[in-house]
C-alpha cells in the first residue's frame, strides 16, 4: 500500500482476514492464499512485494 501511496494511486484495501467474503474472493481471484493481491482491470498480481509491483504496473502502463 504504501508503494501505491507514494505514488497517488488510489485503490481500495479488504481485509481478508477479518471478512470471508473478501478472503474468498482473494482466493477466487488469485488462485493461492497469499496476500497481497492486485486486481487492475482483471490483470492480477498475488504475493507481490514492492519490485513485483513496480515491473506488473509498467507492464500495465505500456498496454
Amino acid at each position: 500500500m504504501g508503494w501505491l501511496d507514494e505514488r497517488g494511486i488510489q485503490y481500495e484495501s479488504l481485509d481478508v482476514i477479518a471478512d470471508q467474503e473478501a478472503y474468498d474472493e482473494m482466493v477466487e481471484l488469485s488462485g493461492q492464499t497469499y496476500a497481497p493481491v492486485i486486481d487492475v482491470d482483471g490483470e492480477v498480481l498475488a504475493d507481490f512485494g514492492p519490485d513485483e509491483l513496480a515491473k506488473f504496473w509498467e507492464k500495465l502502463k505500456s498496454t
